[in-house]
């Protein structure tokens, strides 16, 4: 069985691009690499709304795409499994940049 952590996302281009509005699909927490504030903390909920501002990797496996969250005044990094787009249409969010779904 293939999990999602098995896959080298950096052979495709990233799913989202600077300056794409985006939705949160999942709950995220502070790990304790956010400053300021206690581990475990909330600092995205589900269904909240930002803006991509930044796209890096991590482990040259995967994309890590920092996502402000103007609303709750934090910039969090995310992977693309956690994000929709809302610039684009539902079925393209899944599927990386210039490819169908």
């Amino acid at each position: 069985m293939r999990r999602d952590d098995d896959e080298v996302e950096l052979r495709r281009p990233p799913r989202f691009l600077p300056g794409e509005k985006v939705c949160s699909v999942a709950h995220v927490r502070n790990d304790g690499t956010f400053p300021g504030r206690d581990i475990g903390d909330v600092l995205v909920r589900k269904g909240d709304l930002g803006y991509v501002r930044d796209v890096g990797t991590f482990l040259q496996r995967f994309y890590i795409y920092a996502v402000e969250f103007v609303d709750r005044a934090v910039v969090v990094g995310m992977r693309g499994r956690e994000l929709v787009s809302l610039d684009r249409p539902a079925e393209s969010a899944r599927a990386p940049i210039g490819e169908s779904p």
